[in-house]
């Protein structure tokens, strides 16, 4: 067990927005919440995953929507935590540890927030290893957990109790509600016991999200931090290259968008696509794909080394685009299926990102 420290924040925003692959927030709003939070109702543990005990409930707290939403509507502390609340009442348990769903700019900080004001410890683990935009892409579905019960709360103080019958129906509930509240909500949408989350999760991924922070916000310590950061990550570098268009739109509480990129320094001369919704799906020349869901694709800025999240994207901005393995969890049948490229409407088979690029790490 040790306490997050301011530090230890700002490094797990720039980090977690790096490995949540464009999507799952902002990382400035994360890391203010988190922030503003501790400051006000004290510091917030951070336990490993053998430090969980089997009888501990564990609940998530994420928040759910558009990207783009959450940069002008931000929630309010009734918002951070009444659906845990809910949810406790719905079990008639008290929840001990709290769990981020994913791990991205925003959703990363945001049950830190919800952590310090229920003096709750938060796990080091997710249930992604990365963003993704719907609810049911998650480890605890691949592993055949599916929420009894879901919470879905506004800043307003409006609360809804689901009893959703398996994950996908989950995100279809939720995502109607979240749409209606203003397009973001928070959500907590399990609650486990600890012998149930060991072996269902990631592990780790705050502290990895930090360890990236601290890289590229201690850029002097490397001669290439673009280097570093791919070699800690087993990553690939697919282009640098400076955005022509973006074409972005909300809808159904997501983003959905393409970000036209022409080539710089050695890609010159070449065109290349990102698509996302919220989370960067495919990275492509032309036709040809360079990486697809769910290994992660990243936009970093050339500059800075700096992630860019999908509602960041804009005319002018000079990227580097690296791509990164996925959790072997999300390489399993039911992972490709769950949240592969035939799931997002692409006709095409998912390949690892080392195929693709004719290399391995």
């Amino acid at each position: 067990m040790r306490e997050l420290t301011e530090q230890d924040i700002d490094y797990i925003s720039v980090g977690a927005s790096v490995l949540g692959s464009g999507g799952g927030g902002d990382p400035k709003v994360g890391r203010l919440l988190a922030k503003s939070m501790i400051q006000k109702y004290g510091p917030v543990n951070l336990i490993s995953i053998d430090e969980l005990q089997d009888d501990q409930y564990v609940v998530p707290v994420s928040g759910m929507g558009a990207p783009t939403v959450s940069l002008e509507k931000l929630p309010s502390e009734i918002e951070l935590t009444n659906p845990l609340q809910e949810l406790e009442r719905a079990f008639g348990k008290k929840a001990d540890v709290i769990i981020p769903i994913e791990v991205g700019g925003i959703n990363s900080l945001y049950p830190v927030g919800a952590a310090a004001k229920l003096h709750l410890p938060i796990l080091d683990a997710d249930a992604i290893g990365r963003a993704f935009p719907e609810a049911q892409m998650e480890t605890f579905h691949l592993h055949g957990l599916e929420p009894e019960q879901v919470a879905v709360g506004d800043e307003k103080g409006n609360v809804a109790l689901l009893k959703p019958i398996d994950a996908y129906w989950s995100e279809y509930m939720s995502r109607a509600l979240t749409v209606q509240m203003g397009g973001s909500a928070s959500v907590s949408d399990y609650f486990l016991a600890g012998k149930d989350v060991k072996g269902s999760v990631v592990n780790g991924t705050l502290s990895l999200a930090r360890e990236i922070g601290e890289i590229l916000m201690h850029q002097e310590d490397y001669d290439d931090v673009f280097k570093a950061l791919l070699d800690r990550l087993n990553g690939f570098e697919l282009y640098d290259g400076k955005v022509t268009a973006v074409t972005r739109e909300t809808k159904q509480g997501f983003n959905f968008g393409t970000a036209q990129i022409e080539g710089l320094n050695n890609y010159r001369g070449k065109t290349f696509n990102l698509e996302f919704q919220n989370e960067t799906l495919v990275a492509k020349e032309g036709d040809e794909i360079l990486a697809t869901v769910p290994d992660l694709i990243v936009a970093l800025d050339i500059e800075s080394a700096f992630p860019i999240t999908s509602e960041r994207l804009q005319y002018g901005s000079r990227v580097k685009v690296v791509s990164f393995p996925c959790d072997p969890q999300w390489r399993t049948p039911i992972g490709i299926e769950t949240a592969g490229p035939r799931y997002f409407g692409y006709d095409v088979d998912y390949l690892p990102v080392e195929e693709l690029q004719g290399k391995e790490k």
